[in-house]
């Protein structure tokens, strides 16, 4: 059988006319655009920065240094130490952003009165303007005239002076960006959640689930893909995070709630650019180790 058939399956092969082949790869025509365009604006800018972070350069004139660029980058302490508060700013909006960005959706979600009203006020500061809530808060956390801290004297309590306190500016900008984030969390949680089968619910409460038994047998596992998209991009979004923390801080009080980001900025403005580069380098590098691993962990988790 096997000498009629090899010969048989090789014609096939050799029989299908070239027309066939044309066909199999004239779509991929139509990648060229995309490519070119990958290329000219995304690869070819990328590489430069990888190139620039090893030269001490200005804009007319440039010399290869190694890899000085990185090493002075972390010997600076005050370099050093946006890189970790980078981190810390990351880990405690995006955890904030999950566990909030769910209760809510789980609230939202439910039968309670002016359901849609409350949804678009949760949604609200999603739509601000990231400087103007910045400059909004700046004087709302003002230590003596502020409304927060005269909010707390009403009722017994010395508030801090949240942005001048070297203790508490950091988690000061990161609590004003949970709240103005947290609505694209809820609106993430309440798709997941609302695409969820109803017969569930049902059967759950057939059995007799209580509502922390169907929220964790239920709900919680069922909305893995949100919380998986809330984690990555706020994640990401909280790595990346510039605007509302110079609006807020630059960095200050001293270099206390310096990030990543605020630093380069800072470097650029002093003229060291093959300096603020490779720091740029360094946060790119950072948030590929960060996020890359988190994605393959998730994607091996749902498959």
């Amino acid at each position: 059988m096997a000498t009629l058939t090899e010969p048989s399956a090789v014609a096939t092969r050799d029989s299908s006319p070239p027309r066939d082949r044309r066909k199999t790869s004239y779509p991929y025509w139509f990648l060229i655009p995309g490519g070119v365009i990958f290329a000219v604006f995304f690869l070819v800018p990328s590489v430069m920065a990888f190139w620039f972070s090893l030269t001490r350069w200005t804009l007319f004139d440039q010399e290869f240094i190694g890899l000085d660029n990185y090493v002075q980058f972390f010997r600076e302490p005050a370099l050093a130490s946006g890189l970790w508060h980078t981190l810390i700013y990351a880990v405690v909006t995006c955890g904030l952003k999950v566990v909030l960005g769910m209760a809510l959706a789980v609230l939202l979600t439910g039968p309670i009165l002016g359901r849609g009203f409350m949804r678009s006020v949760a949604f609200f500061p999603v739509l601000v303007s990231t400087i103007g809530v910045g400059l909004t808060f700046q004087v709302l956390m003002h230590p003596t005239r502020g409304v927060l801290n005269q909010a707390l004297d009403l009722v017994g309590i010395t508030g801090p002076a949240w942005l001048a306190d070297p203790s508490w500016a950091l988690l000061s900008v990161a609590l004003v960006d949970v709240w103005q984030g947290v609505g694209l969390a809820t609106v993430i949680y309440m798709a997941g959640i609302l695409s969820i089968p109803g017969e569930y619910f049902e059967a759950a409460r057939m059995d007799g689930a209580g509502a922390w038994q169907r929220f964790r047998n239920v709900t919680l596992p069922l909305a893995r893909p949100a919380t998986i998209s809330v984690i990555l991009l706020s994640l990401i979004g909280g790595l990346r995070k510039f605007d509302l923390i110079w609006a807020m801080t630059k960095g200050g009080p001293g270099f206390t709630s310096d990030v990543m980001a605020s630093v380069v900025y800072k470097q650029y403005q002093a003229g060291f650019y093959g300096l603020s580069t490779a720091g740029n380098v360094v946060l790119f590098l950072l948030v590929i180790l960060l996020v890359l691993p988190l994605f393959w962990f998730f994607n091996r988790k749902e498959s």
